[in-house]
């Protein structure tokens, strides 16, 4: 990239943060009131209006290259810390949609990436459905085609999103990823039950039976998926979600206190005192993350071990937290229908990540035997 170049980009970089800006300061503005089961639609408009879709792709293909280099992954986590902040819900399908640009970035054909920009233009939803449900989703080719069988449960946005990529394992070999439109009605099923939290996000199954693709819709190779140092890299997009609802939560808190007159007791401030550093903690931890997930020179086990580290930091940061926040509002702090108490659930249930003891003992192996990689030049 010239200098020129260098210039203008970092240029786009600061009037995109000054759009995200706004944005954030006049939905956090706006009172909390719409039914905790009602998909965020007008907030999702308001990002697709901001251009923060379109910011994700690659400078070739006219975006702000979020998904690409460090200086937008450090743009991309104040874009999912800022929508954590104002919605657990709509920051878990953004972070989903993050997650399939990505991938098809790093594993797909050019024409694979153009035709997923072409898509995802008008500001279309994109999910990552991994999850199987009640049968596993299968590929199987016929002549020049292939077809699907099976259903993918934990389908967030169900409603919204018109393209997921899924896994599908073949009859011999690792999963593939795959490239589904997922516009068909018929074919949404009902999801595993209401979630105590997270239920604006839309959760459902879609059942893949039948549907025909071509090779073209299949993404890299077998075993791809699961290919680090991306699988576990990614984490970082959902803790720094996950950051944006301790913020939330503070400020909740601190709303109540000052409201109460108990901002003054010396308990409620050494609480607060707690709480400051439990959210600057996990900004530390997230922020050292994502630069190890855009590090040109760190080893893969390096990455995986610091992202998997950071994770599982977030998590306890964020349980430590809700229980703080219990702790100061008392009985206030359960009641239905109040900010604070639906942050809470929303909050725990999105912690909820697969396999963390698994990624810490991996996390620990690494490090027990290496030392903390040095910060990139």
């Amino acid at each position: 990239m010239s200098v020129a170049d260098q210039s203008a980009y970092v240029e786009g970089l600061a009037l995109f943060r000054a759009r995200m800006q706004c944005l954030f300061e006049e939905w956090k503005a706006k009172p909390f009131s719409a039914p905790e089961n009602q998909f965020p639609v007008e907030l999702l408009n308001a990002l697709r209006t901001m251009g923060a879709f379109d910011a994700l792709f690659s400078v070739e293909d006219n975006g702000l290259g979020l998904c690409q280099t460090s200086e937008g992954g450090q743009v991309l986590l104040t874009l999912l810390r800022r929508i954590g902040y104002l919605s657990l819900s709509l920051g878990r399908c953004l972070e989903g949609h993050v997650n399939v640009v990505r991938l098809v970035e790093l594993y797909g054909t050019r024409f694979q990436r153009h035709a997923l920009k072409l898509q995802l233009e008008n500001g279309n939803l994109a999910g990552i459905w991994v999850t199987d449900g009640s049968s596993a989703v299968s590929i199987q080719r016929e002549g020049p085609s292939y077809r699907l069988s099976g259903i993918k449960g934990f389908a967030s946005g169900i409603r919204q999103v018109s393209v997921a990529l899924i896994t599908a394992v073949p009859e011999h070999g690792e999963a593939l990823m795959v490239l589904a439109s997922t516009t068909d009605l018929e074919r949404q099923r009902s999801g595993p039950g209401a979630l105590t939290g997270m239920q604006a996000s839309g959760t459902g199954a879609y059942d893949f039976t039948g549907l025909q693709i071509s090779s073209d819709d299949i993404i890299g190779s077998s075993g791809d998926y699961l290919r680090q140092p991306e699988f576990s890299a990614g984490a970082w997009r959902g803790s720094a979600v996950a950051l944006g609802g301790m913020d939330h939560l503070i400020d909740l808190l601190r709303q109540e206190l000052l409201e109460r007159e108990r901002a003054g007791s010396p308990h409620q401030l050494a609480r607060i005192g707690e709480a400051l550093i439990l959210q600057q903690t996990a900004a530390m931890w997230v922020k050292e993350a994502a630069q190890a997930a855009y590090s040109a020179h760190m080893k893969s086990e390096d990455v995986t071990s610091i992202v998997n580290l950071a994770r599982l930091a977030v998590e306890r940061a964020a349980l430590d937290l809700i229980m703080l926040v219990q702790r100061s509002l008392g009985l206030s702090a359960f009641i239905k229908g109040k900010a604070v108490e639906q942050v809470m659930r929303d909050l725990a249930t999105y912690l909820r990540q697969p396999a963390p003891d698994e990624a810490l003992t991996e996390a620990a192996a690494w490090f027990v035997r290496h030392d903390w990689p040095e910060a990139g030049p």
